[in-house]
């Protein structure tokens, strides 16, 4: 993928991504799957019959969600069985970019101390505004570059 198609596709996902990070939709204390079985009038033995398990396992399925015990599979077993949909998303905390230009900044502040440490035993230390100039543009070169190489711990 070219870095132009992936910029694009950077892009467009952060504008499906921004709402949740944004507003985040905060979960009832005893849970999604309590909450709205509660809220249709469904039991715990009706739920069973519509997921095709015991009885006791509802109880056991909705504790699990509220303590993040839960596959992905069940629970899209049991919102099923609520005639919901499972939606699910993994949202960064900070816009996709921002999260590429910090680990870009954090890569070329540890290249710089490196540098920096042994042109200092060499007596040949860099200025404050040299230091800032060359973390500017490694930090560019950094970005212009394939995204993977951001993330090789160095």
């Amino acid at each position: 993928m070219s870095m132009d198609t992936r910029a694009l596709a950077r892009k467009n996902l952060e504008k499906r991504l921004a709402p949740w990070r944004e507003r985040p939709p905060a979960a009832p204390a005893r849970g999604w799957l309590r909450a709205i079985r509660d809220a249709l009038g469904m039991t715990t033995r009706q739920m069973a019959a519509r997921m095709g398990t015991a009885p006791s396992r509802v109880p056991a399925i909705e504790k699990a969600e509220v303590h993040g015990g839960l596959t992905l599979k069940t629970l899209r077993e049991a919102a099923e069985a609520l005639d919901c949909t499972l939606v699910y998303a993994i949202v960064p905390k900070a816009p996709l970019d921002r999260v590429l230009r910090a680990r870009a900044e954090a890569r070329a502040d540890r290249e710089l101390a490196r540098l920096d440490h042994t042109m200092r035993l060499e007596n040949q230390a860099l200025t404050s505004s040299d230091l800032a100039e060359e973390r500017e543009r490694m930090i560019a070169e950094l970005l212009a570059g394939p995204p993977a190489r951001l993330w090789d711990e160095v």
